[in-house]
């Protein structure tokens, strides 16, 4: 948008008359010119003709000029309201069209332009309060919106649909969910994006169950209101009832659009629902539905996390146009898959493309290097980006080095970043530290951190467990204690391993020992199978970082029916020899599974792909990607 004011043509010239007829035809095709503008400096030379034609302060060729220099993302909102101000007699259309303006709240708060219009005693209409509304909803001007809100009422809009869906959506975004329901529930007419707009705000606030009575209440409903439920339960983690939704969808043969499958598609990947994601990618592809940058950048970011990283490579390499978010995603997918490598290499290709990395393109490299133990690389892009790129460090680009550096065991260099950080280490930076003394077996510093780390996020279990966990391995049983002990005491409950899988687009949940999976029986005799031929291979139960001090044989048993092997057994029972068996775990897989399933992996000869917290590892001849650096 040009920023270098550019005077308005002069209005006192008096050009010689043209004959009648002519001058109109002239006038009709000189404005008619305004809508063809490409730039500011082209509609100037119309504006000037204009006033040459004695059209200089018409309202109505001043609305065309206007809503070029207003919308369009060529426009320049200072000659708008330069413009606005020659004219003597602007009527509600001119101002309507200005309050539309997207750069309005840049430089001018949305009232005074709303005040200017009183106070020229131009009178609001219908489309006035719409676009107001939704300016000052956009900026969280609470107060400004709530005198708006008063105007609407004193002025007699108050029947007026439209302007109370823009207040419902206002409230909505400023928090204030009893404010939005009462304008809901005193609507006169409520139309179907009343009903859309309570649900999707309602989602966004976290209040998915209040927009799902409402969903269900709605009278009629179209693939918005669809997706906007559908959303909120994907927002909230809350996958398989977002499966059952679009499964009722579907059922009442509701089209999907690109918005529901961009909502199912990060349902697929939540869920590890790669079965589901296959098909809703062959439905896009059947459809003709626009893959557009941001579906693209989801459904790559579905096979990455659903483990079919070939897959998404191929749908990325089929983008005519692939944006900085596509490469990202791509780089990312490389990076938790422990193919560092390759990430640098995609790297190196965005630049020879021309395409300008951001924060998160540093963040997804460093995060591969970690993951592959590239030292050498991931202290050098630490560098190279910000200088080159002028990129500004986060407190999430440190902890990625410290993360890096700690895995390698360079625990000095490491304590030093932490020390010489811009900003005070968080959580964050901390914890993937003590994640590292925990790997190391470094007691000394792992105390240090852990404790301090315990303080910084006392609410978050996984910290305590690390803690404990490292205690355990050096048999300090009374810190294992007092570390369980500062749990209960906190009301802190461990978060139980969950692994799912897949199976014909069911996705089957499993939890350490539970007994509730309708073929409970048969899977367990596949673990004891399992555990009978992997122990002949050498398998010993690693039982280190169990948090009891008992006898061995007795620290075994709970570590036999850890959730994945549990989704394992069900794999191994519901597919063919030599299908792929893919899992997804909430919890960073323990050595002991670790262990157990590369060994699977070799006597069944499958290839078996978990994604943890962390990253994924694919475990194949008894082998695994992650080459036990994880």
């Amino acid at each position: 948008m040009a920023t270098t004011p550019l005077a308005l043509p002069p209005t006192t010239q008096r050009p010689s008359a043209p004959p009648p007829r002519r001058a109109a035809e002239a006038r009709r095709a000189a404005v008619q010119m305004v809508d063809t503008c490409s730039s500011v400096r082209e509609l100037q030379q119309h504006h000037s003709k204009l006033v040459r034609l004695g059209l200089g302060t018409d309202n109505d060729t001043a609305g065309r000029l206007l809503r070029f220099l207003a919308l369009s993302p060529f426009g320049d909102l200072h000659y708008a309201l330069r413009l606005l101000r020659s004219l003597p007699r602007p009527d509600p259309f001119v101002f309507n069209t200005l309050l539309r303006s997207p750069s309005l709240l840049c430089d001018h708060h949305p009232l005074h332009l709303y005040s200017q219009m009183l106070l020229l005693s131009v009178s609001p209409n219908k489309f006035t309060f719409p676009p107001l509304i939704k300016s000052l909803c956009e900026s969280s001007f609470l107060e400004s919106g709530k005198q708006v809100h008063a105007h609407v009422f004193k002025l007699g809009f108050h029947a007026d649909t439209y302007s109370q869906n823009n207040l419902i959506n206002f409230y909505l975004t400023c928090g204030l969910e009893d404010d939005a329901r009462l304008v809901f529930d005193k609507m006169l007419h409520r139309d179907v994006v009343s009903w859309t707009t309570m649900v999707s705000g309602c989602s966004r606030l976290g209040l998915v169950d209040v927009a799902r009575e409402l969903f269900d209440e709605m009278p009629e409903r179209n693939s918005v209101s669809w997706n906007a439920m559908i959303a909120g339960y994907v927002q909230s983690g809350r996958f398989k009832e977002a499966f059952a939704l679009f499964e009722r969808m579907r059922d009442e043969g509701v089209a999907l659009d690109k918005f529901v499958a961009a909502s199912m598609l990060a349902a697929c990947t939540g869920l590890g629902a790669l079965e589901q994601g296959k098909w809703i990618h062959g439905y896009i592809e059947k459809s003709g539905i626009e893959l557009d940058p941001k579906l693209a950048t989801t459904m790559i970011d579905m096979y990455c996390k659903c483990g079919c990283l070939e897959k998404a490579f191929e749908v990325f390499n089929g983008l005519e146009e692939k944006g900085l978010s596509s490469w990202n995603c791509m780089i990312g997918g490389f990076a938790m898959h422990g193919r560092g490598l390759e990430a640098i290499e995609l790297f190196k290709k965005m630049e020879k493309e021309r395409v300008v990395p951001d924060d998160i393109t540093l963040l997804n490299v460093l995060s591969a290097c970690a993951h592959a133990g590239l030292v050498h690389e991931g202290k050098y892009y630490f560098e190279y980006m910000p200088q080159v790129y002028g990129i500004e460090l986060k407190v999430e680009h440190f902890g990625c080095l410290v993360d890096l550096l700690g895995r390698a065991g360079l625990f000095e260099e490491a304590e030093k970043i932490i020390t010489e950080m811009p900003m005070e280490a968080d959580a964050g930076v901390l914890g993937a530290l003590l994640g590292a003394c925990k790997i190391h077996g470094n007691v000394e510093l792992g105390d240090k951190i852990g404790r301090r780390v315990i303080e910084l996020d006392s609410n978050n279990s996984g910290r305590y467990v690390l803690l404990a966990n490292l205690y355990a391995s050096a048999g300090r049983w009374d810190e294992v204690a007092h570390m369980r002990k500062l749990m209960n005491d906190r009301g802190v409950n461990k978060e139980p391993g969950c692994s799912m899988i897949e199976m014909c687009g069911v996705v089957s949940e499993f939890i350490a020992g539970g007994m509730s999976h309708p073929q409970a029986k048969e899977i367990y005799d596949k673990v004891d199978e399992m555990l009978q031929r992997i122990k002949s291979e050498g398998y010993v139960a690693d039982t280190a970082g169990v948090l009891h001090d008992v006898d061995e044989e007795e620290k075994e048993n709970p570590l036999y029916y850890h959730s994945e092997k549990l989704a394992i057994a069900f794999g191994l029972l519901h597919t063919k020899p030599g299908e792929t068996i893919r899992i997804s775990k909430n919890l960073r897989v323990c050595n002991d599974c670790h262990s157990a399933s590369k060994l699977i992996s070799k006597v069944f000869d499958r290839v078996i792909i978990v994604r943890d917290r962390n990253r994924f590892h694919h475990f194949c001849a008894g082998e695994c990607s992650c080459k036990d650096y994880w």
